[in-house]
């Protein structure tokens, strides 16, 4: 019997790439707009590459990005560009279609519902509230709790302690085969992976796949 579901956040509960791809269009044309003098495809290549090398949730994307194309830190582009970049973001913060109601009819069953994220602490409740889901959750981990990423099993391990529950009764959901799936059948729960989160992916040894988060309410009945 299933009696909690844990959600990975990015791309599972939120389309963060296309956030973060929408939003350093926006940011990177306001750069130009303040005079860097760049080519804007090679600016987005670059952004890219950075966040390649420093992952995905780099504060000095930006400031590494003037160093390396202009030589320097322009303080007025780089703030034109931070500018643009958070008003951009915060007007893209929403769930997937069906996340709230979803995570409603979990709570309604009783089933405890939790959140495993590699991201920082600070940035993953800023999400949830913005998205104004953040009161259905029973425990949310990031990577500030442990300091290790998925697929290690103690962000998994917070929760079974914190819950009081048995890898076996929990349902991990996520877009990411080699953290969220392998992370979590290391430790025997059930696994589901978003595939709409990540189209291209495959995941054949997770127990479950949905190409809509709603499909989650047959799983669990």
């Amino acid at each position: 019997m299933i009696k909690s579901v844990i959600f990975d956040l990015d791309n599972t509960l939120i389309d963060f790439l296309r956030m973060k791809n929408l939003s350093c269009d926006a940011a990177v044309s306001a750069m130009i707009g303040a005079g860097l003098d760049v080519n804007k495809e090679e600016a987005m290549n670059e952004v890219s590459e950075l966040y390649k090398q420093y992952g995905m949730e780099d504060k000095l994307v930006f400031q590494r990005l003037l160093e390396k194309l202009a030589g320097n830190v322009n303080y007025e582009i780089l703030a034109s560009g931070i500018v643009a970049y958070r008003r951009v973001r915060a007007s893209f913060l929403e769930p997937y279609p069906n996340v709230s109601k979803v995570l409603y009819e979990l709570k309604q069953k009783g089933i405890r519902i939790a959140i495993v994220s590699d991201a920082p602490r600070l940035k993953a409740w800023i999400r949830l509230v913005s998205m104004k889901i953040n009161h259905y959750f029973d425990l949310v981990v990031t990577f500030d709790d442990t300091g290790e990423y998925k697929p290690s099993n103690k962000p998994f391990k917070v929760v079974f302690d914190k819950l009081n529950l048995n890898p076996e009764e929990c349902l991990m959901v996520g877009d990411w085969p080699e953290r969220d799936i392998k992370g979590a059948k290391q430790l025997g729960m059930l696994t589901c992976f978003a595939k709409y989160g990540n189209p291209k992916a495959n995941a054949p040894e997770a127990d479950y796949e949905i190409n809509d988060i709603k499909e989650l309410l047959e799983i669990v009945e």
